[in-house]
């Protein structure tokens, strides 16, 4: 069934139920995956995000494979057992860098598992990036000499070398000041794709469109603004003009316009982001007309109505 553009969406989002605002109990929590796994929605990683500290309690729960992301809240990385573990996720400590940090863990990761280290963009040193004069449309930046070669493909910068730790950007919180500005996001994208270091997103990203949260009065992320931004980087155009974008007909046009290697590039780069919900997501795509409906999933709730009601939400994902 066509699903639109799928390379641009396909395994997009992983499932934080575990963690706030949803906070599923874990039963509830692994029957919710249970039942994705049987829609098979192509937009759903379906991989499985659970702390270290619950790792114990998922395994007395677990009846069916799971592919695992293992958020990292522990001392030590602990055995999975016969669990399949794909990405093993963990803060980057003050005063640490990724790489300190991946020289540490990498050698007590479980067979096959890949390293994402999450900084703070906001707070991380990344090198600068050339913007667009102020009012210009996404359109308007210059794209690079077409044989000059693309940021996400140079010489040793490939983001399937497992050795390299891949990076975790936070998109939210529980207050204003929790949320990295466009500049600072759109500076840590160019940076992954300049030095094509694969990367994860998690918190904040509760719909597809930037939209204002009247609750924290700050500027929500929106999930498709991102996935649109780290386009435009892999493009050598500005992301920052993409992701404070908020008018949504031209988030569609674009999305409708990324051509299939543009998309590719971008989503090598782009792992994933976690979201408490696994519907919203769908339903959010579904609304703007960028996915079909997905047989048995029905989508009867208005994107700006989602986003109003979104906006009194207060806690933010942990994975």
């Amino acid at each position: 069934m066509d699903v639109g553009p799928v390379t641009l969406f396909h395994g997009l989002v992983d499932d934080a139920g575990l963690f706030p605002p949803t906070s599923l109990p874990m039963a509830e929590a692994l029957e919710r995956h249970r039942t994705d796994l049987a829609g098979n929605n192509p937009v759903l990683t379906h991989r499985f995000l659970c702390p270290a500290s619950r790792l114990a309690e998922l395994r007395a729960h677990l009846t069916f494979p799971i592919r695992l992301g293992l958020i990292l809240d522990t001392p030590d990385v602990p055995s999975p057992g016969d669990v399949a573990v794909e990405l093993v996720e963990v803060r980057q400590p003050p005063g640490d860098s990724p790489a300190a940090v991946s020289e540490r863990l990498n050698p007590l990761l479980p067979g096959g598992a890949r390293l994402f280290v999450e900084v703070p963009p906001g707070n991380h040193t990344f090198p600068p990036h050339d913007t667009a004069p102020p009012g210009s449309s996404p359109h308007d930046a210059t794209r690079p000499s077409p044989d000059s070669p693309s940021p996400a493909a140079l010489p040793g910068s490939s983001p399937h070398d497992a050795t390299r730790p891949g990076l975790k950007f936070r998109c939210g919180g529980l207050t204003a000041d929790a949320f990295p500005t466009a500049h600072d996001l759109g500076a840590a994208i160019t940076h992954c794709v300049e030095h094509g270091i694969p990367f994860k997103a998690t918190a904040g990203l509760h719909n597809a469109v930037r939209h204002f949260d009247p609750a924290l009065g700050v500027d929500r992320h929106g999930f498709l603004n991102l996935v649109l931004a780290v386009c435009a980087a892999v493009e050598g155009r500005d992301p920052v003009l993409v992701l404070k974008l908020t008018d949504v007909g031209e988030l569609v046009r674009l999305a409708q316009a990324v051509p299939d290697d543009t998309a590719g590039r971008a989503r090598s780069l782009l792992v994933s982001y976690g979201s408490c919900s696994t519907k919203t997501p769908i339903e959010d795509l579904v609304a703007l007309g960028l996915i079909a409906q997905w047989p048995s999933e029905a989508v009867g709730v208005d994107l700006q109505d989602r986003q109003r009601s979104d906006a009194s939400i207060n806690t933010e994902e942990n994975a």
